[in-house]
């Protein structure tokens, strides 16, 4: 990937780290520790890469102070390397989701009726509906669609074939990847003798501002009112996330989990990949989901749950316990019945 060329002094000050070693060391790229040649920066946080440093060819390392280095390599000192490697990527990289070129590409079709910020980057065969709103220096690629009324705030980037429903709302500094949906009905039906009656899905969705959703994930409208997703808040790719389902802030859901309509997820909340929700739960604020979970009820423990039926992390840990010494049981069953009839003939 394209990175922005900067030198070791000029990083350092964007970090507000301090620097040891050439100010004018120019940075061209970031790899692994293992990998890293002389135009590229790279870090240590992990004490089990520190066997790769001194054989390590980068130019530049983010890392600890009291970590030692080869000779002539370049140190950007943070008490939080991980942290700052972070954001030297964020700066060495601005454009990792904006493949595009500045202004509106010839076959986008914008109605004259929506409204683009300034600095808005539109791709080919794009498509914004009448009366969509498109923040300052947001990035919408090729193929995308901004249904009718609907408002994209600024500095936001929206994938490849990204959907956007009508009037739906979301917020500043939020990455869609590609090929998510956002604001399609909900999937909600009545039985009515012997059919399905298709409940009309009037409700919207609000995203807020600083939230990524990864890749082919479906945001689902509300019936009525509107699924909410809150600030800061990280989606990983393939996740369903039903109509009117709440999610908190700074909460993280990891691949493949689907979220059932109405369920309260709350803030700093962390769940695995895999797992199911039913619908109308509530989950309480700092709470962690093991993978592959079921989770059939609510829980507000301050703590982790697992299994399926998802249930206390320790709970589970002795059912499991338990279930591995079932067949032991079961043979020791099977030779107390044994002792038993013998004792039966002998009486």
């Amino acid at each position: 990937m394209r990175a922005l060329p900067i030198t070791a002094a000029e990083l350092a000050a964007k970090l507000g780290c301090s620097l040891e070693g050439s100010p004018d060391l120019i940075i061209r790229g970031a790899a692994p520790i293992e990998e890293a040649g002389q135009e590229h920066i790279t870090f240590l946080s992990n004490p089990k890469y520190r066997r790769y440093l001194n054989e390590c060819k980068a130019g530049a390392i983010v890392i600890a102070p009291e970590e030692l280095t080869p000779p002539g390599m370049v140190r950007i000192l943070s008490p939080r390397p991980y942290i700052h490697f972070t954001k030297t990527l964020e700066i060495i990289y601005p454009d990792r989701l904006r493949d595009l070129s500045e202004g509106i590409h010839p076959s986008a079709s914008v109605d004259s009726a929506a409204v683009l910020g300034s600095g808005v980057r539109i791709g080919a065969f794009v498509r914004i509906a009448a009366g969509a709103k498109v923040g300052d220096n947001t990035s919408v690629n090729s193929g995308a669609f901004i249904g009718r009324d609907a408002v994209v705030g600024q500095d936001c980037t929206l994938g490849v074939n990204v959907v956007v429903q009508s009037e739906v709302v979301i917020g500043n500094r939020v990455v869609i990847g590609d090929g998510s949906v956002i604001g399609f009905d909900g999937f909600g039906y009545a039985p009515d003798e012997g059919n399905y009656l298709k409940i009309p899905q009037v409700g919207t969705v609000i995203i807020s501002d600083d939230v990524e959703i990864g890749a082919n994930c479906c945001i689902d409208r509300a019936t009525i009112g509107a699924t909410r997703i809150g600030r800061g808040s990280k989606l990983d790719n393939l996740i369903q996330v039903a109509h009117g389902v709440q999610i908190g802030e700074h909460s993280v859901i990891a691949a493949q989990s689907g979220i059932s309509g109405s369920s309260r997820i709350g803030s700093h909340v962390m769940m695995g990949g895999q797992v199911g929700m039913v619908g109308h739960i509530e989950i309480g604020d700092g709470m962690m989901i093991g993978a592959q979970s079921g989770v059939s009820k609510s829980f507000d423990i301050k703590g982790i749950v697992t299994g399926t039926p998802a249930k206390p992390l320790m709970e589970e840990r002795r059912m499991e316990a338990s279930l591995q010494r079932l067949p032991d049981l079961f043979k020791r069953v099977r030779e107390l019945e044994k002792k038993l009839d013998e004792l039966k003939k002998i009486s």
